[in-house]
This record gives structure tokens, C-alpha cells and sequence, in this order.
């Protein structure tokens, strides 16, 4: 397993981590993008998530692993941090595409799964919902947010985190608070696989619960898996039941 730095932008936190997966010439690996979380804050890095992409990239999994501006840098906060993961997305035709070659590291390009915990979840699947799960050659099958808050105007519009991103209430602007939801995006041709710990004391099981039954309604795939028995922070942790659900519904 080697992992190589790629800057996608200008600023400091315009880069990610791409782990290459010790595979043959002839293999083709699976490629998951990963999406950090921690209330948008730099309290938080894409750090929380190497244990994870380590152990994803020991399967055989090519893992982009992404940082980006957060609420306290320059840019950061609502537009700008969404933006930033959607230009993430769109290095995978790009800086993340040179560097396989360059590794000799094959994926499989119409298969991709984007992950993203908690505030990365959100990020993630908005991200995913801008680009239309198209980058180039680049296709999103499966966006899998883990306990994410996915829609910022039912439950989530009284957190300071979110009003921190967006920089007013939701009273204040509440069309900005619809254009961030995950929840309010037009459908797209992927497959949004909810996994959400049950026990979960930040992000409570009914937000996800409520996205995948109104899903149906605007026409987006979305599916449902609930792990009993663990809480928030369970997705970070290789050697927890969440983690092992998330490696099912990604076929590995």
C-alpha cells in the first residue's frame, strides 16, 4: 500500500490523500472516495478517516481521501466548503487519474462509491447530486452517507454547526438552507445507501429514516441500514459493526 498527496485547488486544504492498493497489473480495483466529517470544523481532518482508508486500501481498494476548506478558513463555509468537494470530485478525471497512471493502478471508473461520515455525509451527497454522479469518465454508483445529516431544514436547522456552515439561521435564509439539504436535490443516477448507528447520541436514526422514505417521492434510489448496538463515531473505528456493514454494501 503506497499513498500519494494531490492538491485539486489553491488553497492550503485543497488536497487529498490517495491510497494505491498493492495490485497486479492485470487487477482492477474498486475506487471509493472518501469524505471526511466533524461539524465543518478544522477541529477536524481528513485524519479521522486513515484508519478506515488504510484498511480499505489493504482489501485492494483504491481510496481518494479528501480534505477540504472548513468553516474557520478562508472560503470555508457554505458555498465554498461544497465546492470544494465537488472540485475533489471532479480531480478524480484529473491530478487522481495522472497519478494511477502513473502507479499503473487500474479502477474500475463506472463503479465509483463516495463515502462520507456525519457533516461528510452531507457533503458528499450534495457534492455527488452537483455533478450529477458523472466526473468525465468517472461514474457514481453508490453514495453511502453514514449517520449524516441530510437535510439541514427539518431537524438540524437549530444546530450552531449548521448555522455556523451556512452563516445564518434558517429563518434568516432559508433558501440557503434548502440549496445545502441533501434532502432538496434533484435526483440523480446513483444509489444512496443510508447506513445509520441506531445508538447514534449526534445525528439521530429518524434523519435518515426520514430521507430514504420521502427519497422515493423526488424519484432518488436510496436504501436504508440500520446498525443496533453503536453510536456516532462507530464509522471511524475498522474494527466496528458499522464499518463492517459499509465494506457489505460496497461488495468487498
Amino acid at each position: 500500500m503506497r499513498r500519494k498527496k494531490i492538491r485539486y485547488g489553491e488553497h492550503d486544504s485543497n488536497f487529498g490523500h490517495l491510497y494505491l492498493p498493492d495490485v497486479g497489473p492485470n487487477d482492477c480495483a474498486p475506487l471509493v472516495v472518501l469524505v471526511h466529517g466533524g461539524y465543518w470544523s478544522v477541529e477536524y481532518s481528513l485524519i479521522v478517516y486513515s484508519a478506515i482508508a488504510v484498511d480499505l486500501a489493504r482489501k485492494g481498494v483504491a481510496v481518494w481521501s479528501v480534505e477540504y476548506r472548513r468553516v474557520e478558513e478562508a472560503g470555508g463555509g457554505w458555498p465554498g466548503t461544497g465546492r470544494d468537494v465537488v472540485a475533489a470530485l471532479r480531480a478524480l478525471d484529473g491530478p487522481v487519474a495522472h497519478q494511477l497512471a502513473i502507479d499503473g493502478v487500474k479502477v474500475d471508473r463506472r463503479n465509483v462509491a463516495v463515502v462520507g461520515h456525519s457533516a461528510g455525509g452531507q457533503l458528499a451527497t450534495w457534492a455527488v447530486a452537483q455533478v450529477r454522479a458523472e466526473v468525465g469518465g468517472f461514474r457514481v454508483a453508490t453514495v453511502i452517507p453514514q449517520s449524516a445529516v441530510l437535510d439541514f431544514t427539518i431537524g438540524a436547522a437549530d444546530r450552531p454547526s449548521v448555522q455556523r456552515l451556512l452563516g445564518s439561521t434558517f429563518d434568516e435564509a432559508p433558501e440557503r438552507y434548502r440549496d445545502a439539504s441533501p434532502a432538496s436535490q434533484e435526483p440523480f443516477d446513483a444509489l444512496v445507501a443510508a447506513i445509520h448507528t441506531v445508538d447514534d447520541a449526534s445525528v439521530p436514526v429518524e434523519m435518515s429514516r426520514r430521507y430514504v422514505a420521502d427519497a422515493a417521492e423526488r424519484g432518488q434510489r436510496a436504501a436504508l441500514y440500520e446498525v443496533p448496538g453503536e453510536g456516532h463515531d462507530a464509522f471511524i473505528d475498522p474494527r466496528s459493526a458499522a464499518h463492517r456493514q459499509t465494506l457489505r454494501v460496497l461488495g468487498i
